[in-house]
């Protein structure tokens, strides 16, 4: 069966998206708590530039409250937190790349930045081509208009005969998708899926009452639900619950092992919880052992 799909804002999935991002390409300033180079505890080829840390995430879609950018286009959110804990305690100054999600593996790949934080999630299929460091979970949810005019149970043939919207490349996206073959398969009316470049704006649809369903990840539902509470609600059982990484290069074990350590030194000292509790995101701890 054919999805239905209406892709807005003229996305090119094909090509690979790389942009600086003005405010934070280049030297982090010292509030940033980037150290000198001359004390960094890992260095090239491990990264690209000594003395420098550089992340790519998908801030032009955005993924609130981990991953995006603010009114003044600077990178904030849980990730960008944690990335900048990484690179302080590494000895690096940090620096953010602004990558297409869908090719954001790919830049990585081509020497494009260091390592990836930007909730994604670790699968089989990724790791025979990156090696994945976990530092968070994760999982998928549906949101729809507040009072659930629709009787929406969460993803399944309940989905049928609506219309939902998704962000482009995203695991619920594709979540949906085969649902939507799985309505066509039962005979039941078609479940369109309408994908954008941006998450905000996939959230605005269902605010604006263009679709009768949204399907992301469960921190940005829950975090769109903090800011416009009364617009819409989440339903049904939180889906696809998995394990977010930090990627880097296949066999890059020194940059790999390094992440590994920071990340367990960020959790020992309390910073890890203090910026999840700071974006509203206990709830998704990654359990160190």
């Amino acid at each position: 069966m054919n999805v239905k799909s209406k892709m807005l804002a003229g996305v090119l999935l094909s090509v690979a998206v790389v942009m600086p991002l003005v405010s934070a390409c280049g030297s982090s300033s010292a509030s940033d708590g980037a150290a000198s180079a001359s004390g960094a505890k890992v260095s090239s080829p491990a990264i690209q530039n000594n003395g420098t840390l550089t992340v790519c995430a998908a801030f032009s879609t955005g993924n609130p409250p981990t991953y995006y950018t603010d009114s003044t286009n600077n990178p904030v959110g849980a990730e960008v937190e944690m990335a900048k804990w990484i690179a302080n305690d590494l000895g690096l100054q940090i620096k953010f790349q602004d990558v297409a999600f869908a090719s954001i593996i790919p830049a990585l790949q081509a020497g494009k930045c260091d390592t990836i934080m930007s909730s994604l999630y670790i699968k089989p299929e990724r790791e025979k081509v990156v090696d994945m460091i976990p530092y968070l979970m994760s999982g998928s949810k549906v949101a729809v208009k507040k009072g659930n005019p629709k009787k929406v149970t969460g993803m399944d043939d309940s989905l049928c005969g609506l219309k939902v919207s998704a962000a482009v490349g995203k695991t619920a996206t594709l979540q949906a998708e085969k649902q939507a073959k799985q309505c066509k398969a039962d005979g039941k009316a078609d479940l369109t899926v309408v994908q954008t470049d941006q998450t905000t704006a996939a959230v605005q649809q269902l605010v604006n009452g263009q679709v009768d369903a949204y399907v992301g990840e469960t921190p940005v539902v829950l975090y769109y639900q903090s800011k416009q509470q009364g617009a819409f609600e989440p339903v049904g059982d939180e889906f696809g619950v998995i394990k977010v990484g930090a990627a880097v290069t296949k066999g890059n074990t020194e940059l790999g092992d390094a992440l590994k350590q920071s990340f367990e030194k960020m959790n020992k000292t309390g910073d890890y919880k203090k910026i999840l509790d700071k974006w509203d995101m206990p709830s998704l701890a990654y359990d160190f052992k």
